[in-house]
């Protein structure tokens, strides 16, 4: 099986709340980049689904960045493709990444 990936995910330990059809859940990026994401999480999904995540930033804000469900895993999780990010988001996406990878 090959994967369909454009760019390097990095691994991540990230908790996060997420919103899709079904309400909000908790769950934790394992992995990123600039293109999505992996949530684990047991709430339900399903592929083509429009998700809010809500991530911590500074300050104890959150930012939102709202994808597409590439596919999902019963009980386990789900990738997300990002849609268009802000320069202000793509700017925390990788200080997130920074912070977070596990090397």
């Amino acid at each position: 099986m090959s994967d369909r990936r454009d760019e390097v995910r990095y691994q991540v330990t990230l908790e996060v709340l997420w919103q899709g059809s079904n309400g909000r859940s908790k769950g934790t990026i394992s992995d990123m980049n600039r293109s999505g994401c992996y949530v684990l999480s047991g709430g339900t999904v399903r592929e083509g689904e429009v998700v809010h995540l809500f991530v911590p930033a500074e300050d104890e804000k959150k930012v939102q960045f709202t994808g597409t469900v590439a596919n999902h895993q019963e009980e386990i999780g789900f990738a997300v493709k990002f849609g268009k990010l802000s320069a202000e988001q793509g700017d925390l996406l990788d200080g997130l990444i920074m912070e977070h990878a596990e090397v």
